[in-house]
């Protein structure tokens, strides 16, 4: 199985995908066709040709995923698949209504490569309980791809130690996930991903991820980690 999962697809002070396209790049190879899935914002037409742009910059070509019959067509064709980032709660509830989500399940476990940045690396997870994003919209269940044994939170945000906010930290909301679960979540920092290349998973980009258990302390990893035993 081979991913590569995005906390942000636009990073402070650079263009769409600007940070990761190197790496993506890399991670597609020879790939020069992926379908995208638009479906975590309301615009999916505008945010398509938004997709497409970016990566015929690359060299890439872009189409967007339609949904029903002609979108499994599609996706037994496809290269390579990109899911976009948005609203978690919309990208999983259409999907899972249009028929997509298993057949996407399907065609990556047979080894298509898995794009996802923030809600498209929420929905690689077993469910996308650990997203930030509001329930704007009620999925069917929130069983999402289950192409990790683990759980993402992208967008990761360490306490500010001088701030005056007294709301829960990112942390804190984590904590509360694995007092109800027993699956590790991973929280990735801005500007990083993580990818997986059959049974390696290393982590990448500038600023790494705090990996949290169940009753454990938080454990710091840097750009650049081995974080096979997690697939284990």
């Amino acid at each position: 199985m081979r991913l590569l999962l995005l906390s942000n697809s636009t990073s402070h002070g650079q263009g769409y995908l600007d940070h990761a396209m190197p790496e993506i790049s890399d991670f597609l190879g020879m790939v020069k066709r992926i379908l995208f899935v638009p479906y975590a914002l309301f615009d999916v037409e505008a945010y398509t040709e938004k997709a497409r742009a970016r990566f015929a910059a690359a060299g890439i070509e872009v189409e967007g995923l339609i949904p029903g019959t002609e979108g499994l067509g599609q996706l037994e064709t496809a290269e390579g698949i990109f899911v976009g980032g948005g609203n978690t709660f919309r990208l999983l509830d259409r999907l899972q209504r249009s028929g997509l989500l298993e057949p996407i399940q399907d065609r990556v476990q047979r080894g298509m490569p898995y794009l996802g940045a923030s809600a498209g690396s929420n929905l690689a997870c077993p469910t996308i309980k650990t997203t930030n994003d509001m329930p704007i919209i009620e999925p069917p269940t929130f069983d999402a791809l289950d192409l990790l044994p683990f759980q993402i939170n992208p967008h990761y945000l360490d306490p500010a130690p001088d701030s005056t906010h007294m709301g829960e930290t990112r942390e804190t909301r984590i904590r509360e996930f694995l007092e109800e679960n027993s699956i590790p979540v991973l929280g990735i920092r801005e500007g990083s991903w993580i990818r997986r290349e059959g049974d390696s998973l290393r982590l990448g980009g500038a600023n790494g991820a705090r990996l949290f258990r169940p009753g454990e302390k938080a454990e710091e990893h840097g750009p650049g980690a081995e974080l096979d035993f997690l697939l284990v």
